[in-house]
């Protein structure tokens, strides 16, 4: 069949540029469809410092481009649109893109995972300076400061917990009384001195957009609707992500957060049909693993053509 692909990869972050990059060497074309994100969530981060070979450091928004450039010098083939349907029982495999169908011998999915925000205008304007969905990522541009997380589950406890790395005081705020975090995660981050713990409080604003930075936070008392504002040099979200898998649900198998159940790091129950990056990898969410695990789905994705004798 002639307009059948060789493989189709789903995500362009960290690990569907480097899955593209490798199926690319292998000359297997690759067709990239880019998703409702492009570039992933390294495309909202400022500095990344921790991604080897860049001493200085690199713009997120670069690093990415760099890897699809990369990835397209061997042939790799972009397309900015997202998948409506996938059927994973056909032979290829089918998926539904606008009007068009593409077929596909395997399909890499490397669709990622979004941050939840809070879905306040003035929260989405400072993205990238100085709101954040990932302390390891930021945590350390803000040495010094006071800071706030928000959330009361396990993401948050751990979030809070490691900034006091760095940060002089950490406002874990949460709008109700009861947390969702395990006993262990909630008593460590109560017994540590550097975290305050704000319940009942909501936030209404973050500021400042005007000034392009993080300056304090318009804070609600859910009882009694009293608002106030925190002095802090940054907001970290710590409440949870939504792995982007949900057109695959009843198809392949996900745990109780919808997140893609893999084996041996990249298999999923459908033989030709790989997970890689963020989707399926709810532990590490680094930029750095999540392009480790799309070599791995590479050359599952060539071992498996090379197999069918492709």
């Amino acid at each position: 069949m002639e307009n059948v692909r060789n493989v189709v990869i789903m995500g362009s972050g960290c690990a569907g540029h480097t899955a593209a990059l490798y199926t690319a060497r292998a000359n297997l074309k690759p067709l990239v469809l880019e998703g409702h994100e492009p570039g992933g969530q390294l495309s909202l981060t400022t500095l990344v410092e921790n991604f080897p070979g860049f001493p200085e450091g690199i713009q997120g928004p670069e690093l990415v481009a760099n890897m699809r450039r990369q990835a397209e010098r061997f042939g790799a083939e972009y397309k900015l649109v997202h998948v409506n349907k996938a059927d994973l029982s056909t032979s290829p495999i089918t998926l539904q893109v606008g009007n068009d169908t593409i077929l596909t011998r395997t399909l890499i999915i490397a669709s990622g995972a979004s941050a939840r925000w809070l879905g306040l205008p003035s929260e989405q304007a400072l993205i990238g300076h100085g709101v954040s969905s990932c302390a390891t990522c930021d945590g350390f541009f803000f040495s010094g400061k006071d800071i706030a997380v928000i959330g009361g589950g396990d993401s948050a406890m751990e979030e809070a917990l490691f900034l006091t790395r760095f940060a002089t005081k950490v406002n874990l705020i949460h709008r109700r009384d009861q947390f969702r975090a395990s006993k262990i995660m909630l008593e460590r981050a109560q017994e540590h001195p550097k975290i305050e713990m704000i319940t009942n409080t909501v936030v209404d604003e973050v500021l400042d957009p005007s000034q392009k930075e993080v300056t304090a936070l318009k804070l609600r008392d859910t009882r009694d609707s009293k608002t106030w504002e925190l002095p802090v040099s940054a907001m970290f979200l710590g409440i949870g992500h939504i792995p982007n898998a949900k057109m695959f649900e009843g198809q392949l198998d996900t745990d109780q957060d919808g997140y893609l159940k893999t084996t041996n790091y990249v298999f999923t129950k459908v033989p030709g049909v790989f997970a890689c990056g963020d989707v399926q990898d709810r532990r590490y969410r680094q930029a750095i693993t999540a392009a480790g695990s799309g070599c791995m789905a590479a050359l599952e994705v060539e071992k498996f053509l090379e197999d069918l004798g492709h």
